[in-house]
């Protein structure tokens, strides 16, 4: 009887053990992960100043480049269904990213992306990229999204549409 009661404490204190590190290790590793975006951010600002000290003909890396025009992304399969998004550039810009296709089969599916969508939409125009942070819960939808959204920044470099 006490051997049980050994045991069980034994494993409960192990099982409490293991939730404390996962916690820990959850929340610096969000932590880390954010300072890691700010210092890139940080740093990537930085550069970008120097580079246009040295270059005054590129204004920003990401979006100079862009033919203004609607471009349609591919269509990209996720393991809940496919993605595909759309999006307007003007003045070199993305001004618009409309989601044509996104998994819409199951309620879970499209109550992730009635969440994650705005969102990842809202990041892209900030970002004037498909480099934005995905959230948690909606992996497929990210890869999905930022597929999508990276053949359409793709086809607006080059001003040549797909669709």
């Amino acid at each position: 009887m006490k051997r049980k009661k050994i045991v069980g404490l034994l494993i409960a204190f192990v099982a409490a053990m293991a939730a404390l590190i996962n916690g820990y290790l959850l929340f610096f590793r969000n932590n880390s992960q954010k300072e890691v975006s700010t210092n890139t951010s940080q740093e990537s600002s930085s550069s970008s100043s120097s580079t246009t000290a040295a270059s005054s003909t590129r204004s920003d890396s990401s979006s100079s480049d862009l033919k203004d025009g609607t471009y349609t992304g591919a269509s990209t399969s996720t393991k809940w269904g496919d993605v595909q998004v759309q999006i307007t550039v003007k003045s070199g810009k993305i001004t618009a990213i409309d989601v044509l296709k996104s998994p819409d089969t199951e309620n879970k599916s499209i109550m992730i992306n009635e969440e994650a969508l705005p969102t990842y939409k809202s990041e892209a125009l900030a970002a004037q990229s498909a480099e934005i942070d995905q959230v948690s819960g909606a992996t497929e939808t990210y890869n999905g999204f930022t597929g999508s959204l990276q053949s359409a920044i793709t086809q607006a470099e080059t001003g040549t549409s797909t669709s």
